[in-house]
C-alpha cells in the first residue's frame, strides 16, 4: 500500500490537463503541412472542440459564458447577419457567415469555456510558443538551404509548412508565440519558467526577421514595446539591452543582415516616397474597399463580394497577381481577392454597421484587458497572463490594418482571441465556480491564483 501512495498525484496532474488538450490540438496540427485548399485538419479540430463544448454545456445544465462575455463576443453577429443576406448567392452567404462565425466568436467562446484557472492559460499559451519555435525551425531551414517561397527571384523566404500559398502563416505563428513567450518572460513567474521564455522570444526574432512580413515586424514590435512598458522600466531596460546584444551577435556574427533584409526593412520608410509594387497594389485595394464602402455605407457589398467588385473600383496601377513560386510550389499568379487590411475589408463587405460591431468587440477586449492588468501589476496574481492577453489582442489590432483573414493560419486568430478574451471576460467567475464545485476553497485558491 505504502509503494502505491506516491502514485496518486501523477494521475490528477494528468487528469487536470484534459480539459485543455482540445484546444492544444488546434496548434499541434498546425505544424503539418496543409492538406489541400478546403478545411484542414486544424480547422475541423476547432469545429468538433465547439461541438463538445456545446453537448457538454447541455449536459452540465450551466450558463457557458457571462453576460459581459455573451454581449462582447456575440456582437460581431449583427453584422455578420445582415453582411449575410447580402451575398452572391445563399452558397457564399453560408460559407462567409461560417468562417466568421468560427473565428470571431465560436472559438472563442470554446476557449472561454474550456479554460478553467491560470494553469491552463499558460498550457496554451506555451503551446502557441512550441508551434512558433517549430515553424521557426522550418523557416530558417528554408532559408539557409534555399527551398522557401520565392523573393527578388531567390527561394529564400521562410513560411513554414504553410508554404507559398499562405506566406504569412508562418509570421503569424511566430509573431504569436513571440507576444507569448514576452508575456511570460516579463511575468512573475518562477524564474526558470520566465528565462525559458525570454530565450524563446530572442531565438523567434530570427524566423519572424526571415518571414520578410513588414506587416508583422511593425505588429510585433508595437506590442512587445507596449509589453514592456507595461512590465515597468527596469524590465524594460534589461530585456531593451538583452535584445541589442543579440541584434549584434545575429547581424555581425552570423550575418543575418542580408541585403534583402535590409532592403526590406528600408522599404518601410519608403513606402509613400518610393513604394514597390507589392505596396502599391495594397494602396490600390485599399482605394477599392473604400470606393465599395463609399457607396454601399451602412453594410456594404456583401459577404465573399470584394473579388466581384474589385475590378470596378480599381486603377489601372493594380497587377495582375502576386508571384507564387518556391517551398514545393511551381510558379503561378495568385489573384489578389482581397484588401490586405482587415478593417478595409469588413468595410467594404460589411459596412459601418458591420466594422462598429466587430472592431467594437476587439476594442472592448483590449480595453477589458488592460483593465484587468492595472488591477494585478503591483501585487495580484496571474500578472504574465495579463502580459499575454494583452500582447495577443494588441498584435491582432495592429496586424489588422495590413493583413485580413485567410489561409489555414487563420483558425490561430481565432484562438488567440479566445486567450485574450479569457482573463478579462471569465477569470473572476471562473475561480469562484471551481472554488464552489470544489469543496476546499483553500487549495483551489491557490491553484486559480498561481
Amino acid at each position: 500500500m505504502s509503494h502505491a501512495l506516491p502514485l496518486v498525484p501523477l494521475p490528477r496532474r494528468a487528469a487536470a490537463l484534459v480539459p485543455v488538450l482540445p484546444l492544444v490540438a488546434v496548434p499541434v496540427l498546425l505544424a503539418l503541412p496543409p492538406t489541400g485548399d478546403g478545411a484542414g485538419p486544424a480547422d475541423v479540430v476547432s469545429a468538433l472542440v465547439v461541438g463538445y463544448c456545446v453537448v457538454r454545456l447541455l449536459r452540465e445544465r450551466r450558463r457557458p459564458l457571462s453576460p459581459l462575455a455573451a454581449v462582447v463576443l456575440g456582437l460581431p453577429v449583427v453584422g455578420l447577419a445582415l453582411a449575410a443576406m447580402g451575398a452572391a448567392s445563399p452558397e457564399a452567404g453560408l460559407v462567409g457567415l461560417c468562417r466568421y462565425l468560427q473565428v470571431f466568436v465560436l472559438v472563442p467562446a470554446a476557449v472561454l469555456v474550456l479554460l478553467r484557472h491560470r494553469a491552463d492559460f499558460r498550457v496554451l499559451a506555451w503551446s502557441f510558443v512550441g508551434l512558433a519555435l517549430w515553424q521557426g525551425a522550418v523557416g530558417v531551414h528554408q532559408y539557409v538551404t534555399g527551398t522557401g517561397a520565392s523573393y527578388q527571384g531567390e527561394t529564400v523566404r521562410a513560411v513554414g509548412t504553410f508554404g507559398a500559398q499562405d506566406v504569412m502563416g508562418m509570421a503569424t505563428a511566430v509573431s504569436l508565440g513571440l507576444v507569448c513567450a514576452a508575456g511570460i518572460a516579463l511575468g512573475r513567474g518562477p524564474g526558470r519558467q520566465r528565462a525559458i521564455a525570454a530565450g524563446c522570444a530572442l531565438v523567434l526574432v530570427l524566423p519572424l526577421a526571415l518571414s520578410f512580413s513588414r506587416g508583422a515586424w511593425i505588429a510585433t514590435a508595437v506590442t512587445c514595446a507596449v509589453q514592456l512598458a507595461l512590465a515597468g522600466l527596469r524590465r524594460a531596460l534589461k530585456v531593451g539591452a538583452a535584445l541589442a546584444a543579440a541584434g549584434v551577435v545575429l547581424v555581425g556574427g552570423f550575418g543575418v543582415g542580408t541585403a534583402m533584409l535590409q532592403e526590406r526593412i528600408d522599404s518601410i520608410a519608403a513606402v509613400a516616397d518610393a513604394p514597390d509594387q507589392s505596396v502599391v497594389d495594397r494602396y490600390t485595394l485599399w482605394a477599392s474597399a473604400t470606393g465599395m464602402w463609399r457607396e454601399h455605407p451602412l453594410t456594404g457589398v456583401g459577404l465573399k463580394r470584394f473579388p466581384e467588385y474589385r475590378d470596378g473600383y480599381a486603377t489601372l496601377a493594380l497587377s495582375s497577381g502576386s508571384d507564387i513560386e518556391g517551398a514545393g510550389e511551381t510558379y503561378h499568379k495568385q489573384a489578389l481577392l482581397s484588401p490586405h487590411s482587415m478593417y478595409l475589408l469588413v468595410l467594404s463587405e460589411q459596412g459601418l454597421i458591420g466594422l462598429l460591431t466587430l472592431a467594437g468587440s476587439w476594442l472592448a477586449l483590449l480595453v477589458c484587458a488592460v483593465r484587468g492588468l492595472l488591477r494585478v501589476r503591483r501585487r495580484g496574481p496571474g500578472f504574465d497572463c495579463a502580459l499575454v492577453a494583452c500582447g495577443l489582442m494588441l498584435w491582432q489590432l495592429t496586424d489588422f490594418v495590413y493583413g485580413d483573414i485567410g489561409g489555414p493560419s487563420t483558425v490561430l486568430t481565432g484562438m488567440a482571441l479566445g486567450l485574450a478574451a479569457w482573463w478579462p471576460l471569465t477569470r473572476g467567475e471562473r475561480a469562484r465556480d471551481v472554488a464552489g464545485r470544489d469543496g476546499v476553497p483553500g487549495r483551489v485558491t491557490e491553484d486559480v491564483a498561481r
